[in-house]
């Protein structure tokens, strides 16, 4: 019982910190300067910057994008012809896209059925996009495996 009060006595009496003052001011001084950036880049109207560049279309493919996220995600052409599906060749991305779209027309409280267009743009990159909420994805920096899941359904 002596050892319950101690320990008990010990807790009301702490005096240290547990995250150390400096460290504080320097996390809301890095938030303002992100703040004080933002602004500024916002009232002297500054030129996008790190956002793909546009490019032509050169191939075009419908799709359309059913599934679950238990069962996985098939990928169908305008004929509704199965082409992928995320539970194979590493296509798991689908998945992801699936969602994002999902979402967006969820939003947007549009037709979850209504077709995607998969592009190749004259530079290389490939692209989905959905012409019923605007949403566009530009498949740049998702890594070697991901953007050839979708890369591959319109070569």
């Amino acid at each position: 019982m002596n050892r319950l009060s101690t320990l008990s006595n010990e807790m009301k009496h702490q005096d240290r910190e547990f995250v150390p003052k400096y460290l504080v001011v320097a996390m809301f001084a890095l938030m303002l300067a992100t703040l004080a950036l933002v602004t500024f880049d916002q009232v002297t109207n500054q030129p996008l910057m790190g956002v793909a560049p546009d490019s032509p279309i050169v191939a075009e493919r419908a799709i359309v994008l059913d599934g679950t996220r238990n069962e996985g995600v098939y990928v169908r052409d305008e004929m509704g012809r199965e082409i992928a599906y995320s539970g194979t060749n590493k296509s798991g991305f689908i998945d992801v896209i699936w969602v994002s779209v999902n979402r967006e027309r969820t939003v947007q409280d549009v037709p979850s059925d209504a077709p995607l267009r998969l592009v190749r743009r004259a530079n290389g990159h490939v692209a989905v996009l959905d012409d019923t909420t605007g949403w566009k994805i530009e498949l740049i920096g998702y890594g070697q495996d991901n953007v050839a899941a979708f890369a591959r359904l319109i070569d």
